[in-house]
């Protein structure tokens, strides 16, 4: 079959060239039309119980997790000048498109009881303008003691002042956040330069913009370096210019191809789509360096170059084909994850693959066939002193040291299954980010002050309506308050209690002391003041309850505490919420975006690993069907399996921990190592035939012919890997790091 296809290639060569250009060029012009990803990457199927919950729950009470949180630390924040520039400020941001609500506290509201018409009014405590430091003064009195604001929108004990942006859904989800996003920093960085503060930005959809926009650099940047590290390693390689030129116009064919699939079937840039066009470069230098030696050797045995081209397709067509299928199936199998960020990776990752298949075996044969012969300098490298002796260290070790190999490696396995056993499970939304980033910084200053910035919602109903009113649900609500404030990891709740708390204050004319429920005879007297009240006092408690008065929500913030802990905080609430509301009469749920992200982090961990069990599968049905042997397919995969024992003792080792972006490296590295595999059996396999099935003497000829290529594709890929290392996300370093030691093991 291959001596056909090679026929036909050689035959056809200018209608290939020219249809692989037309191609080319149509797809190149789809490349702009690829979008960035700006919108939330949910990792739960559509079906998930926590899923639905979190749906049932915004269809009740609306979005919880589209708010950006500034803050500055000021003991001096009153000063009359400086608060007339914060409300300014504020002013400005409340005007741009995008924005639906600004909360801080020189736009929050105080309730003032009016006797004569029994009700709350509802009145902003600061001006637009403030005249003097006196007025400022009084001002920032009525503010401090109002504790519904404390610990939300200020932290009073260490002088912390902040505000609350709801920002559009829809702006957030689209391009023009980033403007939304740029136009916010340019007006609160000219306060902060002004008075020389320090501002602090967090929220989800600020972490958002930012790291979509360090993804879209970091693309760029990793394109380039694969370029050069590419164009470096090859001229040391080949020592010819036009080999290098010819190999990054495959490869940039390869990622025209690739990207502008991408934008035809509508996938959009994320951190995973992202890494595609820097990985195929990587993965597409290994495949055209099989082919070249190949050619190269054969042209160096007879010096025909037509004859050395259909040699090397006929020889490694098929090995080359069946190591990128094996590739492109390890990525293939992230398909069955149900997560659409992995689902697409993992589409595009194996369009791309058999892109650089084809391409690679079209362009090579076509292309080297009409360029002049390799000359003594190109062929050099078959006779690489270094290359040659290492392989035939190797060659000594194979034939006279077997038992010493089986030794090692049965002690690197042990040693390798106690480092898995030490192995830890968690994930943080930020772990991607460095220690040093100004997000997670950030994201720490609102933790340390604010108790958490992660929405966690509890939704209770009481399954008859007008329950959430009685007095006596709602004193346990105050219980169940009280009781999880103690928890350092959750911050105080905003709910219909606090409300009412705050209405209760009101009606004793703002003494603090009387933050607290109604008593049972006062509680008809006050809700009905609040029932008469403008809309604002009755938008907020619509926020928490539903028109029946049936549900309930109570609002919190919690800290980035890891996966692993917040499956036990989960675990706890339930069991704390039960005390209060026991599941017999009530329906309790826990929702909110911290959730749907452990949880969305647990079964996106559970289903890589399933991922990976199929890409072995799979992996060994394609060595089953080339080679037509049991034995074989042991032989094959078991060197290929010891470095992913290697890498996973590294981990347990060294206490990286399993979660979403290291356990991606297993089904990557997999699919690509055993390439060198496959392109030692099939030469081995044909060694056979020639040496009338001399099994040591076909495995020292099959090492020869391919030794060399696996060492250049070894340290291609290690240092192609390795340029990942050098991202701003955790993710993507530990990817490049423990990909590049796992393939440089295998």
């Amino acid at each position: 079959m291959w001596i056909k296809i090679a026929g036909i290639l050689l035959r056809n060569r200018i209608g290939f060239i020219i249809a692989i250009s037309i191609i080319t060029l149509f797809l190149a012009s789809q490349i702009r039309k690829v979008e960035m990803s700006y919108e939330y990457a949910n990792l739960l199927p559509s079906t998930d119980s926590a899923f639905l919950d979190y749906i049932d729950f915004h269809e009740k009470f609306g979005q919880e997790g589209n708010v950006m949180v500034f803050a500055i630390q000021d003991t001096s924040f009153y000063e009359v000048n400086k608060l007339n520039d914060w409300i300014q400020m504020c002013d400005s941001l409340k005007t741009l498109r995008g924005v639906i609500a600004l909360v801080d506290i020189t736009h929050s509201f105080n309730l003032c009881k009016d006797t004569a018409n029994r009700r709350f009014d509802i009145k902003p405590i600061f001006p637009h303008h403030i005249k003097n430091q006196r007025e400022a003064d009084s001002l920032s009195q009525i503010v401090e003691n109002l504790p519904f604001y404390d610990g939300t929108l200020f932290n009073k004990k260490k002088a912390i002042y902040g505000m609350m942006v709801s920002v559009s859904a829809d702006v957030m989800n689209s391009p023009a956040r980033v403007g939304l996003v740029k136009d916010i920093l340019k007006i609160t960085e000219a306060f902060s330069a002004k008075h020389e503060l320090k501002m602090h930005y967090s929220g989800l959809p600020y972490i958002r913009v930012v790291n979509a926009e360090n993804i879209k650099g970091e693309m760029y940047m990793f394109i380039i370096l694969s370029l050069l590290i590419s164009t470096f390693i090859l001229y040391l390689f080949f020592r010819s210019f036009r080999i290098i030129g010819f190999c990054l116009l495959i490869v940039l064919t390869c990622v025209c191809w690739t990207v502008g699939v991408m934008a035809m079937l509508g996938i959009k840039i994320t951190l995973l789509t992202a890494m595609l066009p820097p990985l195929l470069i990587v993965i597409c230098i290994p495949n055209m360096v099989f082919m070249i030696n190949k050619f190269h050797a054969e042209y160096d045995r007879h010096g025909n170059k037509i004859k050395a081209l259909q040699r090397m397709i006929q020889k490694i067509g098929n090995a080359s084909f069946l190591s990128n299928l094996t590739t492109a199936a390890g990525f293939a199998t992230f398909i069955v994850t149900s997560s659409q960020i992995l689902v697409e990776f993992g589409i595009t990752a194996s369009i791309g693959i058999s892109f650089v298949y084809l391409v690679c075996l079209i362009m090579i044969p076509c292309v080297f066939s009409f360029l002049p012969s390799p000359d003594s300098k190109q062929i050099k490298h078959l006779h690489n002193k270094f290359v040659n002796d290492t392989l035939n260290k190797v060659i000594e070790i194979i034939i006279n040291h077997r038992n010493k190999v089986y030794i090692t490696a049965s002690i690197v396995v042990v040693l390798g299954f106690i480092g898995i056993s030490l192995m830890k499970s968690t994930g943080y939304m930020v772990d991607d980010l460095k220690e040093s980033d100004p997000i997670r910084q950030d994201l720490m200053f609102f933790e340390d002050n604010f108790d958490g910035l992660m929405p966690l919602e509890i939704t209770i109903d009481f399954k008859k309506p007008n329950q959430v009113i009685k007095l006596s649900n709602l004193e346990k609500l105050d219980l169940l308050a009280q009781e999880l404030s103690q928890d350092e990891d959750i911050s105080k709740p905003i709910s219909i209690v606090e409300v009412i708390k705050f209405a209760n204050q009101a009606f004793y004319n703002g003494k603090p002391a009387y933050y607290k429920l109604p008593s049972n005879q006062t509680k008809n007297f006050i809700l009905k003041y609040a029932s008469q009240s403008a809309g604002s006092i009755g938008g907020k408690a619509n926020s928490f309850v539903d028109s029946t008065l049936r549900n309930v929500r109570m609002s919190y913030r919690i800290k980035d505490i890891g996966t692993k802990k917040m499956q036990e905080k989960e675990n706890k609430l339930y069991g704390i919420i039960g005390k209060y509301f026991p599941g017999d009469r009530n329906v309790v749920k826990v929702t909110g975006s911290s959730i749907i992200f452990f949880k969305g982090t647990q079964y996106l961990v559970t289903n890589l690993f399933t991922s990976l069990l199929l890409a072995i599968i799979l992996i060994a049905i394609f060595m089953a069907w080339m080679f037509r042997s049991k034995r074989m397919v042991i032989v094959a995969l078991l060197p290929n399996l010891i470095p992913q024992i290697i890498t996973a003792a590294i981990m347990g080792y060294c206490g990286i921990p399993i979660k979403a972006s290291t356990i991606l490296v297993f089904s990557i590295a997999f699919g690509i190592s055993v390439d060198g595999t496959i392109h030692y059996l099939a030469k081995y396999r044909q060694e056979l035939q020639g040496t009338t099935w001399s099994i040591r003497s076909s495995a020292v000829l099959a090492l020869k012919e391919t030794g060399q290529s696996m060492i250049y594709n070894a340290i291609i890929l290690f240092f192609g890997f390795g340029i990942f290392a050098l991202s701003d996300f955790g993710g993507t370093v530990a990817l490049g790091i423990l990909v590049s030691i796992t393939l440089l093991a295998a």
